[in-house]
């Protein structure tokens, strides 16, 4: 990291979980790129401010393209650049800290135009880059240096909300399988709309939550994570809002709606139907 940037200190601490989802963007990447025969270069990734902007400067391998932006506006750059290159595969990195804090005014309506990129959102329930203040994913009564005598907001459910604004394309993975999530990530590329791919990514510093997503044999504790039976139907709208209603954390394809036209597709329609105007012709239009 230091020859690529030696003049800044992008660091990770030892055990975090973004290490595996940085291991499962690569390899999600990689497939994007056999499967569409595209140079790395057809990747951009897009990023917040919090751990998990990190991304864009510690990929290791063939690098694509990055922009690391201001917090809470990674959807805002994303638009952007995919109107401007709609070619391209756009990868929003992310946290619960700006994703659904300042952030999530701009879920909505990306969910509303369909916007065509996938979006990794790396949920430790803590804002660790500052220090281990709760996060919109906090638990209720959590005590955190923001919150001493404990949180008193509830908690954002993350799933249920994308479910409710309209987001064509759902999963839910762990940042200790990257293999599995890197084919959840690679399906979400390939969408052909707005997708985000959720991920409990534990923070071994300030919220350390790998036990209580494996559980302990030890202790006799089951984890809330697990495999979302082979029998969901993603396509059902009611069979995802009944799997988020059980809890835990699913992990898998918990919705994805094919049927709906995503932006690049709506705007491809437009063009067809209306006449682009040269510049001898918009400045006529304007005389009186």
């Amino acid at each position: 990291m230091s020859g690529k940037n030696p003049e800044y200190d992008f660091l990770w601490c030892p055990g975090c979980g973004d290490f595996g989802v940085r291991r499962a963007m690569e390899f999600a990447m990689q497939d994007w790129n056999i499967e569409r025969e595209t140079p790395m270069t057809h990747n951009v990734v897009v990023a917040g401010i919090g751990c998990s902007g990190n991304t864009v400067h510690l990929l290791e391998g063939e690098q694509p393209y990055g922009f690391h932006g201001i917090h809470g506006r990674s959807l805002p750059l994303a638009l952007g650049v995919k109107m401007a290159r709609e070619e391209l595969n756009v990868v929003v990195v992310a946290g619960d800290g700006d994703f659904l804090s300042i952030g999530m005014e701009h879920i909505g309506p990306q969910a509303a135009r369909n916007l065509n990129i996938c979006a990794v959102v790396m949920d430790n329930g803590i804002y660790g880059l500052t220090k281990g203040q709760s996060s919109p994913t906090t638990l209720e009564n959590t005590v955190t240096s923001s919150t001493p005598f404990g949180k008193m907001e509830s908690p954002v459910h993350p799933l249920d909300l994308y479910l409710t604004l309209g987001v064509s394309y759902i999963a839910s993975g762990y940042s200790s399988k990257p293999r599995d999530l890197a084919k959840l990530i690679t399906k979400g590329m390939m969408h052909d709309g707005f997708s985000i791919v959720h991920v409990s990514s534990p923070c071994t510093t300030y919220n350390d939550t790998y036990e209580i997503l494996k559980g302990s044999r030890a202790k006799g504790t089951e984890g809330t994570a697990y495999d979302i039976p082979e029998n969901h139907d993603p396509t059902d709208k009611d069979a995802a809002r009944d799997l988020i209603a059980r809890g835990g954390v699913p992990l898998g394809v918990v919705y994805e709606n094919t049927t709906r036209p995503s932006l690049g597709q709506r705007l491809a329609k437009v063009r067809e139907n209306n006449q682009a105007k040269d510049a001898a012709a918009l400045l006529n239009s304007f005389s009186i």
